[in-house]
């Protein structure tokens, strides 16, 4: 685009109205054209002429014959006027200042606007990278929590082991020391026993009997096999077992032989048998008298599973 061009862009509107202006002149002068064709062709005509005769008294001279002057010829007709086409406008210098500061504000708003995209852009790029740094951040920090966490239960589950085998060697040490205080008991209950009946008379031992006692302190040899063959078919019991170890219980009795109590001293290894032996007794209920009439107590009975 020139700089002509350019300056028509942001100059002044030529006024309005010139294109009808220019044809109403050219149909104005049309008519006068139009007007002195006419009026020279109505001049050129011919004039009529007439004859008469006039009879008078009194005579008269003729006048001088008519003589026709030709008429004075025509003004030519007028040229019809040149349409002048009115000049460019000058440039107006207030126009190009005014156009040059719209340019610079326009460039400035350009620039400013440039700088306000960059600026966000800029921003959200720091945003995005920043977000992306936090979610780093939390993923190494749930990793470590979790790592922490693992550590922790991994060292209360250790807590828990050992102190679950010291308390179970205590238990044992407990049980060791309450069987070795009831094994104590059992042995001042037989020798004050043996005390007791060794001044009396009346033995009741077999022939060959060595003891000097009334009675046997213990019972007779068939008492423990008739004690498990009234006990054996309360075990209840279905499991296989692979070896032969047997329970070994403490029952205590009531002078007419009710079972007022019981005691695993020895665990044969298999819980299941242990309480299977254990429910038997307590369904036994009642222990029978040996064969002197007494009911032994406390009895020390060995279960075992293949018996």
């Amino acid at each position: 685009m020139s700089a002509q061009a350019k300056h028509l862009e942001f100059a002044p509107p030529p006024p309005p109205g010139t294109g009808r202006s220019l044809t109403l002149a050219l149909f104005v002068h049309g008519l006068l054209l139009v007007a002195l064709t006419a009026g020279i062709q109505w001049n050129q005509d011919n004039p009529v002429s007439a004859e008469a005769e006039l009879w008078s008294a009194v005579p008269q001279a003729a006048a001088p014959k008519l003589v026709e002057v030709e008429p004075p010829p025509l003004p030519p007709p007028a040229a019809p006027k040149e349409v002048v086409k009115p000049p460019p406008p000058a440039p107006d210098r207030e126009a190009e200042i005014a156009l040059a500061k719209k340019r610079k504000q326009l460039d400035d708003e350009k620039k400013l606007q440039q700088a306000k995209d960059l600026e966000r852009r800029q921003a959200e790029l720091k945003k995005a990278e920043q977000k992306k740094a936090d979610e780093k951040k939390a993923k190494l920090k749930a990793e470590e929590d979790k790592r922490q966490a693992d550590a922790k239960r991994e060292e209360e589950r250790k807590d828990k082991d050992r102190k679950d085998k010291e308390a179970k060697k205590l238990q044992a040490q407990k049980e060791a020391k309450q069987a070795a205080e009831e094994a104590k008991k059992l042995e001042a209950m037989r020798e004050d026993n043996l005390k007791r009946i060794a001044g009396l008379a009346g033995a009741t031992g077999s022939d060959n009997a060595s003891g000097s006692a009334l009675r046997s302190a213990g019972p007779s040899d068939s008492y423990g096999g008739r004690i498990r063959a009234r006990i054996k078919p309360n075990i209840v019991f279905t499991e296989e077992l692979v070896g032969n170890t047997p329970a070994e219980v403490e029952v205590r009795c009531a002078p007419d032989g009710t079972i007022v109590g019981k005691k695993l001293v020895k665990s044969s290894g298999n819980t299941a048998w242990d309480n299977a032996v254990l429910k038997a007794i307590d369904k036994t209920e009642v222990l029978p008298r040996d064969v002197d009439g007494r009911v032994h107590s406390p009895l020390l009975i060995s279960f075992r599973p293949k018996d």
